[in-house]
């Protein structure tokens, strides 16, 4: 598996340690605000359970991101084929990291790391964000990152319950749009 690298940050594979910062992160209710409910420890185990899997599958998934300067697991950030109940394919980027870690840069920092990854290593010819509509601050990241929408692509995610989770919108950059 690959391991990146950004000036501040290490994207690498799970170790047993994050497990119990994850599972915090997962029941961080600010956290969860635009993904739906909250996990439980097992839940989140299953998923880092997943990661792993997927990555030894394909070659690419959800990395553990740490501060290189400290070591500390923050969250994670990669790529992951869009599910198949969404109205689109494709891979898709994404980020989530704990609350101590918000607006220091570190989510826009290990996406251009991911999508750089994603380009120029798995060279896919497009890579796409979602987000519930409420999401403002992940919406941000994808604008930094370079990504745009078109809100003819926005839906709803027919598997969420009616309410502010439904609303999603969808970003995409094309490699060939990179600066």
């Amino acid at each position: 598996m690959t391991e990146l690298r950004t000036p501040r940050l290490v994207l690498r594979r799970w170790h047993d340690s994050d497990l119990e910062p994850w599972a915090a992160l997962n029941a961080d209710p600010e956290v969860r605000e635009h993904l739906g409910d909250l996990l439980t420890r097992e839940q989140s185990d299953a998923c880092v359970a997943r990661f792993q899997a997927d990555f030894d599958r394909r070659g690419y998934g959800w990395w553990a991101v740490e501060v290189q300067a400290t070591g500390a697991f923050i969250g994670f950030a990669g790529l992951d084929e869009v599910d198949d109940d969404m109205p689109f394919t494709g891979v898709e980027i994404g980020w989530r990291l704990a609350r101590s870690a918000w607006g220091q840069g570190y989510a826009t920092e290990a996406a251009l790391t991911v999508l750089a990854h994603g380009f120029d290593n798995l060279e896919l010819p497009e890579i796409l964000a979602v987000t519930t509509a409420t999401n403002l601050r992940s919406q941000a990241v994808m604008r930094r990152i370079g990504m745009t929408r078109d809100p003819a692509d926005d839906f709803d995610d027919l598997t969420e319950p009616q309410g502010p989770l439904r609303p999603n919108v969808l970003y995409r950059i094309a490699r060939s749009a990179r600066s």
